[in-house]
Parts: structure tokens; C-alpha cells; sequence
């Protein structure tokens, strides 16, 4: 039996908790025993989506086989004073020095750095506040715009749906990938993303601008990627000159419309590469005509 201890902050993020807790609660219900517990400095917990929780006041005796987690809660910056009391930061700082795991989703990650935790370790959060993480707590390593970062039994992942990447990570480090699939399947979850993936997918990155004619011909990229797409016929499905088309493109993304269209190729390719495919059927699946322009793709650096 794994113990999984939620530590839980007024004005928590639902998902910060609900997502990491099914995780467990499925991996139990197919023969892999956890059980999951909820504590706080009180017993009501208002939630930032308005319903309230019950958390127990006293914590559970830890083993050194047990986890705790700390969700993160809505605010637009990480607040000014601590969230928890200095005694259940020790408490924190105890379990890991007794050979605890802890973790956090989201601004959770503030409670750890409070506690001492991110003190010369790698780390992450939620990308509007990993800058200021980053301030806050100098002598961490705030690894900017990925899902999740393990650095000596100390787990901080990004925003919201990532605690559950965080968690399915755990599963499969304590149980195997298939466990982890299995879980994903039975949660309708995508897939297992890998910690260093990117928090947005190029089809969010992309999307920060405000003309209309640029995201119809993204939605229309979005949606056959993996199909050839000649400049005239995008063009024609969002009523623009091909000239025109490529001015808008550039100027809203940065990108000519067929650089989007590989990133997104890209991005799906290097996924399947990861669950196990190799390069040639990746590049084959996601329509490229052979794994040269993949393997090129691929050795560009990220920015470009």
C-alpha cells in the first residue's frame, strides 16, 4: 500500500487535484494499491471553482514509500506570504529527508520552495510564473516551459492537466509503462506525455495573435497536417491571395504556413516516436514522403 497525501490550500485548483488523484485511483483499481488522503490546516477548503472540499487536520504517519502532493491554487502571481504554516512546511521537509517523494502541480511549487525543497534542484511551474519562481527562489533551477521536472525525490510539474502527466510518470516509474497506458486508456487521457514536452503544443503557441484569416487557414492546417496542402488551395479555402496569405501568416505566427504545418508534423512525429515508433513510420504516419525531411526537422534547433 502507497500512501498519497494531498496537501491541500484554500482556493485550490480542482483539476490540480482531481486529475493526479484519478491517477491513483485507477492505477488501485487495477490491483496496484494506493490510498489517497487529504489534508489541510482546516477542515473546509474553498476551491478557486467554487464548490468546497473536507480535508482531514491530521496527517497520516509517512513511510519513506509514500508520496505527498501539493496542488496548486488560482492566483495571478505566486501571493506575497506563505500559503501553510511553517510547521506543515517542516512536515514537508521532514518526509523527504526520511525518504519521501513530494510534489507539486502548478503553484504548489511555491509551498516546496518556501519549504527549502527547490534549493539547488531543477524545477517548474506554471509558465506565467516561472519567472517570478525563479526570482523568488534563486538558488533553484526553474526549467522553463516544460510538463513536469524529478530532481531527488522532489517532482514539480506545470500547470493544471499536468499533474496528471506528473502522476501517470510516477505509475510507470513504480509499476511499468503498460500500468501508466493502462491508466491513460481507462482515463480517456491522449497519452503519457514526457516530462520535457513542451506545456503548449504548437497548435496553442501559435494562437496568441488576432487575425481572423490566419487562424482560419490554422484551422484548416490543424485539421489535415498530415495531408499535402498546396499554398493555393489554403489560400483559396480562407479567401486570400497566395501573397497575401503568406504576409498574414508571418506576420500573426512567425511562420510561413508550411513551416506550421512541419512543427505540427514535427510535434506528432517526435510523440509517436516516443511511445516506441520508429522514425521512418513516424515520418510515414504524420505524411511525410519518406524520414529524411523528419531527421532534418528533428536536428534543427528548437527555436527555429
Amino acid at each position: 500500500m502507497t500512501g498519497v497525501v494531498f496537501l491541500l490550500a484554500p482556493g485550490l485548483h480542482l483539476l490540480d487535484l482531481a486529475g493526479p488523484a484519478q491517477v491513483f485511483s485507477s492505477a488501485d483499481d487495477f490491483g496496484h494499491r494506493y490510498e489517497t488522503v487529504y489534508v489541510a490546516e482546516q477542515e473546509d477548503v474553498p476551491t478557486a471553482q467554487g464548490i468546497g472540499l473536507r480535508a482531514e487536520t491530521a496527517w497520516p504517519e509517512l513511510t519513506a514509500d509514500d508520496l505527498v502532493v501539493v496542488p496548486g491554487w488560482r492566483s495571478p502571481a505566486l501571493p506575497r506570504g506563505p500559503v501553510f504554516s511553517r510547521a506543515t512546511l517542516e512536515r514537508l521537509v521532514a518526509h523527504h529527508a526520511a525518504g519521501g517523494t513530494v510534489a507539486s502541480v502548478c503553484s504548489g511549487a511555491d509551498a516546496l520552495g518556501r519549504a527549502g525543497l527547490l534549493d539547488g534542484r531543477r524545477c517548474t511551474t506554471h509558465h506565467e510564473l516561472q519567472d517570478e519562481l525563479a526570482r523568488r527562489y534563486p538558488r533553484a533551477a526553474v526549467v522553463p516551459d516544460v510538463l513536469f521536472v524529478e530532481d531527488g525525490r522532489v517532482l514539480t510539474s506545470a500547470g493544471i492537466a499536468s499533474g496528471i502527466d506528473l502522476a501517470l510518470h510516477l505509475v510507470a516509474v513504480r509499476h511499468g509503462a503498460f500500468v501508466a497506458a493502462r491508466v491513460a486508456r481507462t482515463m480517456v487521457v491522449h497519452t503519457r506525455r514526457n516530462g520535457g514536452d513542451q506545456q503548449a503544443s504548437a497548435m496553442l503557441r501559435y494562437r496568441g495573435h488576432l487575425s481572423d484569416a490566419v487562424h482560419r487557414a490554422q484551422d484548416v492546417i490543424d485539421a489535415r497536417f498530415a495531408d499535402p496542402l498546396p499554398l493555393s488551395r489554403l489560400a483559396a479555402d480562407v479567401g486570400l491571395s497566395e501573397r497575401t496569405l503568406t504576409r498574414r501568416f508571418s506576420d500573426a505566427t512567425g511562420l510561413t504556413p508550411l513551416r506550421y504545418q512541419q512543427q505540427l508534423r514535427l510535434e506528432h512525429a517526435e510523440h509517436l516516436v516516443g511511445q516506441g515508433a520508429t522514425v521512418e513510420a513516424a515520418a510515414r504516419a504524420v505524411g511525410f514522403q519518406d524520414a529524411r525531411m523528419l531527421r532534418r526537422l528533428r536536428a534543427r534547433p528548437t527555436s527555429s
